[in-house]
């Protein structure tokens, strides 16, 4: 990736962030080489700070990070579009973007991704996810194979209330299990993708 950094006096250029699961734009930074290089390395989104005068890895202080996907340069290789996996809100205001949208996605399973990264980043004694975390992968492992038996044993039958919920118990825990890991649905999608090829 050749990007010209030269083109601009202060050696930035600008970097779009993507949702990489939503497409949605999330937010506007700027980065220098250095920036791009530790992002690249680091698999976190890291910033040139015009304010700080410093890099900043989005997230350093909130936790609130964005995992990196992809990096594309423009047509005239002095802009960046960067897709990455925001980990809970992403403006500094508790907005899902740095235009004050919150929730306006309509990809539910992407919403309950960032309801999922909270309760772990956030844990609470009343949530039932936070406990999921606290018991560590082999509980939150097994309780994938649990709920994947009882899928199994309700498609016998024709119920189909209890099939469908016995289906979304399965699809939540398997949420909970790739974020547990450190992944999303993308990256499994991403797979798929790679297959169909």
């Amino acid at each position: 990736m050749d990007i010209d950094f030269k083109k601009s006096p202060d050696g930035l250029v600008p970097a779009v962030i993507q949702d990489a699961a939503t497409l949605r734009v999330l937010m506007l930074g700027y980065m220098n080489q250095e920036a791009l290089d530790k992002t690249l390395q680091e698999k976190k989104v890291t910033f040139y700070s015009r304010s700080k005068q410093r890099l900043w890895t989005k997230g350093e202080e909130s936790g609130n990070f964005l995992l990196l996907q992809d990096v594309k340069p423009d047509c005239d290789n002095d802009t960046l579009l960067i897709k990455a996996n925001p980990v809970g809100p992403v403006c500094h205001t508790g907005a899902d973007t740095c235009w004050d949208e919150q929730n306006v996605s309509n990809d539910f399973l992407a919403k309950l991704e960032s309801v999922i990264t909270d309760r772990k980043n956030n844990p609470s004694e009343k949530s039932y996810t936070a406990s999921l975390f606290a018991k560590g992968i082999n509980k939150i492992a097994q309780k994938v194979g649990e709920e994947a038996v009882e899928v199994v044993i309700e498609a016998k039958d024709d119920n189909e209330t209890l099939f469908l919920n016995e289906a979304a118990d399965l699809l939540f825990h398997y949420l909970v299990l790739l974020n547990a890991k450190g992944y999303r649905l993308s990256n499994v999608l991403n797979v798929l993708k790679e297959r169909h090829k």
